[in-house]
């Protein structure tokens, strides 16, 4: 059972994976949200996603009770218990805002506590402007948090090896899986991952193949569990050219550039399944 008092920033789809990962393994976690509605909505999809678990035979609903006891929903960033042992942020793909928090947390949390990051492409290095960049670190977890086995660790420039320590030892008692990276655009899951989601849309974008066919593609001839336009739908296309964005941005090479019809399907408001319109209809 972990010991530690963890803070997650978000109560988003992440943070909330997050936070039922952490109290199911015994943490007591704070989840914080500026948004009453999204930190009440947060709390009820923790406890749904909490009978899934028990549904599975994963846990108990004695285990369910215990685990709800640790959650404590907080809506104001002062009022974090400033003795909390990490800080996980989970909030939208914006190095500004998260730059913000970081600064903020830092001025109200003690010393030692780690700081990291679930953003998926962001240098770790960039967000570690607070007084302990050694304390500072990525932990992004995959989506769904609580059935994804992996956690890509990522070390920034100025990430302490105790840091590394600390953190890979808590993911593997969560049950997890760490992987260590070095900080790089994209670390290693979205360079590849997204790469091929852009380039499945440059295929559609050239007339190549109907989205249907690009999908049949990739899932009978390379196994893929899903396509690769169907998984851009559920991952959000917003969200696809953000992570796109900063990868291009970073490497200033024009493999990376995002689809035209990406930029398109985004301005337009078709973001996939969050909307019920992407590359398919939901």
């Amino acid at each position: 059972m972990l010991q530690n008092r963890v803070a997650i920033i978000g109560a988003g789809t992440m943070g909330q994976g997050i936070t039922l990962i952490f109290s199911q393994y015994g943490a007591e976690v704070s989840i914080v949200d500026i948004d009453s509605d999204i930190l009440k909505k947060g709390i009820l999809s923790i406890s749904n996603n909490f009978d899934k678990l028990i549904k599975k035979g994963i846990i108990t609903e004695k285990e369910k009770i215990d685990a709800l006891e640790r959650i404590n929903p907080i809506n104001l960033i002062e009022n974090i218990p400033n003795d909390v042992d990490l800080v996980i942020e989970a909030i939208p793909e914006n190095k500004l805002a998260k730059i913000s928090l970081f600064k903020k947390l830092d001025c109200i949390i003690k010393h030692n506590c780690i700081f990291a990051s679930n953003t998926s492409s962001i240098s770790i290095t960039e967000l570690s402007v607070s007084s302990r960049p050694d304390r500072f670190i990525g932990m992004h977890f995959m989506n769904p948090a609580p059935l994804m086995k992996l956690v890509e660790i990522i070390r920034g420039y100025l990430t302490s090896p105790e840091t590394l320590s600390e953190i890979l030892k808590i993911t593997s008692e969560l049950g997890k899986i760490p992987v260590v990276v070095n900080d790089s655009p994209g670390f290693v899951s979205n360079r590849i991952l997204m790469s091929m989601i852009n380039e499945a849309i440059f295929t559609l974008y050239e007339g190549v193949a109907s989205p249907e066919d690009v999908d049949t593609i990739m899932k009978l001839g390379m196994n893929h569990p899903m396509g690769p336009l169907t998984l851009a739908d559920f991952i959000g296309l917003d969200v696809c050219l953000s992570i796109m964005e900063v990868i291009y941005e970073g490497f200033k090479d024009s493999k990376y550039r995002p689809c035209p019809l990406l930029k398109k399907m985004v301005v337009s408001g078709k973001l996939g399944r969050k909307t019920g319109s992407g590359f398919f209809t939901y």
